[in-house]
This record gives C-alpha cells, structure tokens and sequence, in this order.
C-alpha cells in the first residue's frame, strides 16, 4: 500500500518555511491504519518486547493498538506536568522551537525489552529524548518506529545506536 499518497502535506505549518505532513489523512483511513498495524505485528510479534512506549501524542495512537496486539504494555511519555506521579523529565530542542518529556519513574523495570513508537523523525531532539528517558529507566530499547521520517534532517543520527524502523520516508 501506497501510504504517502494517503499523507496530506501542509506548507507553512506550525510556522512559517515548515511542511507539516498530516498524518490524520492517513489514519482515517481504516484499510491503511489496519495494514500500517499488521505490518509492524509481523515485524516485532517475536521480540520479546514488554513494553511499549508511545510519544505524545501521535505515538499513542499508533503504539496502543500494537502494545495490545503485542500483549505488551504501553508507556506514555508525555509533556510535563501531566502525569500523576514521580517522573524523569529531559529537555530537548525541536526544529520549531524547544520542549520538555517526562515519564514515570516506575514505568519500565531494569532489561524490560522496549520499543519506542512515534509518528515523525525530524531532527531527532524528541527521539532522542525519549531514549534518554528509556535508558535512565534501565530499559532495553529494541528500537524506535516512526511512520514518517524526513531523511534530510539526519534525526536517527542523534540516537546513539538505537535501531530505527521508518514507513515512511522522504527525502528532501
């Protein structure tokens, strides 16, 4: 399946000189949303993966179906000061701007074979946030899943050997 014919591209969003790629066009989609979840259960389902971290917000919908196909949990990292409990927190940049991830202190235990889900790879402060946040936990990261990423912004190159695995690319 042809997923990118499916991505609705936005010019000048959040801001100016950014083309933001839409991923809701996508999701909508419910024979596309289906295959993008088989696809990713055929390529894990023997990992041995325990938990499932998704990256707010888009990283929820995609790594909560697949925790559960997984039998998994599922780990939100979130934006701080929306969860509940004692957190890990980073600051990291963007390429708009820079933000803040957090997660529970409690939420991955020592060699808990992890996977990192996301919808975008851009310049990589996010992803490699979150493996900070992973690793400071003591989880094993058996990779990072994104549905898109933007190669020219070289993200992957900030993850410090975590494997990642893309649906999607583009290349300029």
């Amino acid at each position: 399946m042809d997923y990118k014919k499916l991505i609705r591209e936005v010019p000048d969003f959040p801001k100016p000189g950014i083309l933001f790629y839409d991923i809701t066009t996508l999701l909508k989609d419910a024979r596309a949303f289906r295959s993008i979840q088989d696809e990713l259960v055929r390529r894990y389902r023997d990992c041995g993966i325990s938990k499932i971290v998704g990256i707010e917000s888009r990283g929820f919908i995609l790594g909560s179906p697949l925790a559960y196909h997984l039998g998994a949990g599922f780990v939100p990292v979130r934006k701080p000061g929306k969860l509940p409990a004692d957190t890990f927190e980073v600051k990291y940049n963007l390429e708009y701007g820079s933000n803040s991830l957090s997660v529970h202190r409690d939420a991955i235990a020592m060699g808990e074979r992890v996977l990192i889900v996301d919808d975008l790879l851009a310049t990589g402060g996010t992803a490699a946030a979150t493996v900070h946040l992973i690793r400071q936990l003591g989880g094993d990261i058996v990779g990072l899943v994104v549905l898109v990423e933007l190669l020219a912004l070289k993200g992957r190159d900030k993850l410090d050997g975590c494997p990642v695995h893309s649906m999607i690319t583009y290349s300029d």
